[in-house]
């Protein structure tokens, strides 16, 4: 833990130097063995808080289907990968409170955000942005494909895997949520940790988030292939296995970012 992250809350250092560290293909396993770990040793808390989106996410799909938006859902789903490190965030706060030899509560894990809110929400508005282009892209391609109206939803998505068009629509939206995706990953992937465990500016984090991502590309391209996997596997269990499968990626990210980022502060010399 750098010497930033014991301070509280100070104001942002007038001049600090991100480093970032390289890593090997084999991290992405330690980083989930880590995730586990703190998993194990927070239980309680650390599921609370993956029941809290698992019944979140079941809210929103009765939600679609009661308001006759069910053709939404599968963009809705899709669009999670955007925001996934925003729905971490309580993740990491069990995570520090671990390493700072504390029993986590849920108030680290549903307030530990309180302290770096308005960098946070700066983060949250990219990623959202990134969300909306996403919805855009996905209702145009729903118009190209099917028409302007809205299919039965008995066959819509059956008729995604057996018609030309849902073929299509699934092969060309597949390709665009993917690049997408991993621009959200790019900027945000150990950008909330940092904001989390240090004082800087959301610029600083996306700056850390893209030259990890660059530095360390084969790496990290396997850790967005897993993130991806797992919470494709959540979902499959109608939203169950994420209540496992969210907070231990949010540990392992935790530890992805210890991993990754060193940031130091840099006396400027006065003139």
């Amino acid at each position: 833990m750098s010497a930033a992250a014991t301070k509280g809350h100070d104001k942002t250092p007038a001049k600090v130097k991100i480093t970032i560290r390289p890593v090997g293909m084999d991290k992405p396993r330690a980083w989930l063995a880590a995730g586990f770990e703190d998993f194990r040793r927070a239980t309680a808390v650390s599921l609370a808080y993956g029941m809290f989106w698992v019944g979140l996410s079941i809210a929103i799909t009765a939600g679609a289907f009661t308001l006759g938006l069910w053709h939404w859902l599968l963009p809705l789903i899709a669009g999670f990968m955007f925001i996934g490190p925003l729905v971490a965030v309580g993740s990491y706060g069990i995570s520090q409170a671990l390493e700072a030899g504390r029993n986590p509560t849920l108030g680290d894990a549903f307030g530990g955000w309180k302290g770096h809110a308005g960098q946070l929400a700066m983060m949250g508005v990219m990623l959202v942005l990134i969300l909306l282009a996403w919805f855009n892209m996905a209702m145009l391609l729903f118009a190209l494909f099917f028409g302007l109206g809205a299919p039965d939803p008995t066959t819509i998505y059956l008729s995604l895997l057996t018609t030309p068009q849902g073929l299509g629509m699934l092969l060309v939206g597949t390709a665009i949520g993917a690049v997408l995706a991993f621009g959200a990953f790019t900027i945000s992937v150990v950008a909330i940790p940092t904001l989390m465990d240090q004082d800087l500016t959301f610029m600083e984090g996306i700056e850390a988030s893209v030259r990890s991502v660059a530095r360390n590309f084969r790496p990290m391209l396997l850790w967005a292939v897993i993130l991806t996997g797992c919470v494709i596997v959540g979902v499959a269990t109608f939203y169950i296995g994420l209540a496992l499968i969210l907070p231990v990626l949010g540990h392992a990210s935790w530890h992805a970012y210890e991993d990754l980022v060193r940031i130091e502060q840099v006396e400027e010399l006065s003139s």
